[in-house]
């Protein structure tokens, strides 16, 4: 390791989401809240896919895989910023710092290529409504699925081997909530020119080559909409992919903002990056059952069942 040469740096400081005690604790009500409602929502519609029969078909097999991963990924950040919230002194080992780099880009990595096959599902029941149950067997469906995780397990190895390779010197200091990779670039005295120049290329690799099959994806299912010649079929096949459509314009548009975006300012480089891993997949499951007419019927049934 790259840190073998810094021995003396064994952790670093966290300065948090704010210095006023009375603010810390309001945050950290409200961010304890979006955590349990996070994990109740993602949690309910895990069982209720494994409970209810009918909902058993790849879209909704896509889907709990999602509800999993919104429960990891809000799991890597949020409980480490409500331990801090009550904390006077904010830090993270250098083994936990490492730990929270890989398990971020692996759960956004597994997160966004899940989006896309959820995208090519979309495209396979609008265009393909004959050959659906040919195109998307459930030997597909788990090749997919373990594609996705193998993928974004590499991505994040990539993403910790740069991590490794920084040199620290003095500065222990990180001016944010959580130890994503961005932010430990001006902590670090090496050149971080090609680690940063790898990390884009990274970022770009994985994040266009999961946005790009959804944009296609989605272009032929609007020209099939439009094809439809009744207003109520129209509604009808477009009502069945809005929820996943809102699902990957939140996800992509503030992890794009985060990674892609040159910093711009610290107060917002926070907020977006708040919203990114407490507040999305808090969003997810709710869009799925408030939208989704057969998950909202599954719900009543599961709970009338079990209640």
């Amino acid at each position: 390791m790259a840190w073998r040469n810094h021995s003396t740096i064994t952790e670093f400081i966290l300065l948090g989401l704010s210095n006023d005690p009375h603010v810390e604790a309001l945050f950290f009500v409200f961010f304890l809240g979006i955590y349990l409602l996070t994990m109740m929502g993602n949690l309910l519609m895990l069982l209720v896919i494994r409970a209810d029969s009918r909902l058993h078909t790849p879209m909704y097999f896509f889907l709990s895989n999602l509800s999993f991963m919104d429960l990891c990924f809000s799991s890597v950040t949020v409980p480490k910023l409500l331990k801090d919230l009550l904390s006077e002194k904010k830090t993270i080992s250098v083994e936990g710092c490492l730990t929270q780099v890989f398990f971020l880009f692996f759960s956004a990595g597994t997160e966004a290529c899940l989006l896309s096959v959820m995208a090519y599902d979309r495209y396979a029941a609008i265009c393909h409504p004959l050959l659906y149950g040919q195109v998307m067997s459930s030997q597909l469906c788990v090749r997919l699925v373990l594609a996705s995780w193998g993928l974004a397990s590499l991505n994040a190895f990539v993403i910790v081997l740069l991590a490794i390779n920084l040199d620290f010197c003095e500065s222990q200091t990180i001016h944010h909530y959580t130890c994503e990779l961005p932010a430990l670039f001006p902590l670090s005295c090496s050149d971080i020119s090609i680690t940063t120049n790898i990390l884009l290329s990274s970022t770009l690799l994985h994040g266009l080559g999961t946005f790009l099959p959804i944009f296609f994806s989605y272009a032929r299912i609007i020209s099939t909409i439009l094809s439809i010649s009744s207003t109520s079929g129209r509604s009808k096949a477009f009502s069945t992919c809005s929820s996943h459509l809102i699902a990957v314009t939140l996800f992509f548009g503030s992890g794009f903002l985060c990674y892609l975006m040159p910093p711009l300012g610290s107060s917002l480089d926070l907020l977006i990056s708040l919203q990114y891993s407490a507040v999305t997949p808090l969003l997810n499951p709710l869009i799925y059952s408030l939208k989704n007419k057969e998950v909202k019927a599954a719900v009543r049934r599961t709970l009338g069942k079990y209640l």
